[in-house]
């Protein structure tokens, strides 16, 4: 008699009650890197920042300027850092999201997918709004900034996010079987994309034999698609973001299926493993 009965919900309250989970879930993700929330923001921002402003320095040292697009130099950085942050940021979210394993998944309303989609929402939240403050002190105490098409600039920026999430999945669904593979790779993959990723160069200017060495990467496409919809002076030939989509779809498909598998075989003992 101690036990409470659950009313039977419509589709529309279980939706609200869905999504109210979520809600707090991004909150506590968001919250994870540091116990003030404004400072967990705070700290990604200089990061981008201290980006930014290395590659700047990088590239005026090396005399690298005359190979980017005619306009706004640092515009045309920030377009590289932002997607390869924000494709980074979103993949290590989602492979540190609590699995099926973890204690979170003993209370009632919390799943696995709750889980993914707020570290996802939570690393895209970050990385939006750092992107919106960077841009608009730049633009404001600097010089004023044009992007040419900046909805589907945007999106690119949204591509980036997914492919991101979409890998990190498929690294989450592997993660209580193979632990310290998904950490090593998830590493080396991070660090592999300060150059794969192609944000130090265009698609354009690289020679058939080295862009053979970058086309896989749908992170690398994003970028490329972004510099075009940005500049009015530039205009990709090389690469496309329906690549970079259906990557993202195949992806986030396999890993769904593999996170499915791994959640019905899933054991608390796993824990005592890592």
């Amino acid at each position: 008699m101690f036990q409470s009965t659950r009313k039977p919900q419509t589709g529309l309250g279980s939706a609200v009650a869905m999504f109210e989970v979520i809600y707090h879930s991004i909150v506590r993700s968001v919250r994870k890197s540091h116990n003030n929330a404004f400072m967990a923001i705070l700290m990604n921002m200089l990061q981008a920042a201290i980006f930014v402003m290395a590659f700047y320095v990088m590239f005026s040292i090396l005399g690298l300027r005359g190979a980017a697009i005619r306009g706004d130099f640092l515009l045309y950085i920030m377009t590289g850092i932002f997607l390869y942050m924000t494709h980074t940021k979103s993949l290590g979210a989602v492979v540190g999201a609590e699995g099926p394993a973890s204690p979170m998944m003993q209370h009632a309303p919390m799943n696995t997918i709750v889980s993914i989609c707020s570290a996802a929402l939570g690393a895209l939240y970050v990385q939006v709004l750092s992107l919106v403050v960077i841009l608009f002190i730049y633009h404001v105490a600097f010089t004023p900034i044009h992007i040419e098409q900046p909805f589907p600039a945007f999106g690119m920026l949204l591509i980036a996010w997914f492919t991101g999430c979409a890998l990190g999945v498929v690294l989450l669904a592997i993660k209580p079987w193979f632990p310290t593979f998904v950490s090593i790779f998830t590493q080396i993959y991070q660090r592999a994309n300060m150059i794969a990723s192609g944000k130090m160069f265009v698609a354009n200017t690289l020679p058939s034999f080295m862009l053979a060495m970058f086309d896989w990467n749908p992170l690398f496409h994003a970028i490329d698609q972004s510099r075009g919809y940005t500049f009015i002076n530039y205009n990709p030939r090389y690469s496309s973001w329906e690549y970079a989509w259906w990557v993202g779809v195949i992806l986030l498909m396999i890993g769904l299926m593999g996170e499915f598998y791994t959640r019905r075989h899933a054991s608390i003992s796993w824990n005592a493993r890592r």
